[in-house]
């Protein structure tokens, strides 16, 4: 059973995390309308990954007798300069959720609750890959510079990236097999 404090911040990191899924929306939004079909794919493909971290989050709490409470998501930004600043806010973005799910690891330390410091070990596993793959493609970014050639080949290759997460979560939906 999860302690009421523990409950809480858990909550908390399901709207966190839905609100990640929402800014990766906006993100995919904003580079299709830049005429990046790549770019709107990868972020597509990330909102995916954010809303299965969410239902990650809550099929625990629900398993451990907890209890899920939704709260307000916040609007995300819904323009931005270039996909550098994208990439830069996307780092950014997932910095916090890294410090947030460290500060639910403490918790779980401190509430000597090892069944969820345990859970959590995916996601602190999952945030070094999220910074990894954010600084790999700031990095090309950098060196494609102001080359609408370089951001074009860059956007092909963001085109190819595919989900891997469960996309649907209705009850004895597909993919309920692999669950």
């Amino acid at each position: 059973m999860l302690s009421k404090k523990m409950e809480t911040a858990l909550n908390d990191q399901v709207n966190k995390e839905m609100f990640s899924a929402y800014l990766y929306m906006s993100m995919s939004i904003h580079a299709g309308d830049m005429g990046l079909k790549g770019f709107s794919n990868w972020f597509m493909v990330q909102y995916h990954e954010e809303m299965s971290h969410a239902m990650k989050l809550y099929d625990y709490i629900h398993s451990r007798g907890g209890r899920v409470i939704l709260k307000a998501i916040e609007a995300p930004a819904s323009s931005f300069e270039s996909a550098m600043d994208m990439f830069e806010k996307t780092l950014a973005h997932e910095e916090f959720i890294t410090a947030s799910i460290n500060d639910l690891m403490e918790t779980a330390m401190e509430e000597k609750d090892h069944a969820t410091r345990i859970f959590l070990q995916w996601f602190v596993t999952e945030q070094v890959e999220e910074e990894e793959n954010d600084h790999d493609i700031i990095d090309q970014l950098k060196l494609i510079g102001p080359s609408p050639q370089g951001l074009m080949m860059l956007d092909k290759e963001l085109a190819q990236r595919k989900a891997t997460v469960r996309l649907d979560f209705s009850l004895n939906g597909p993919g309920d097999e692999d669950v």
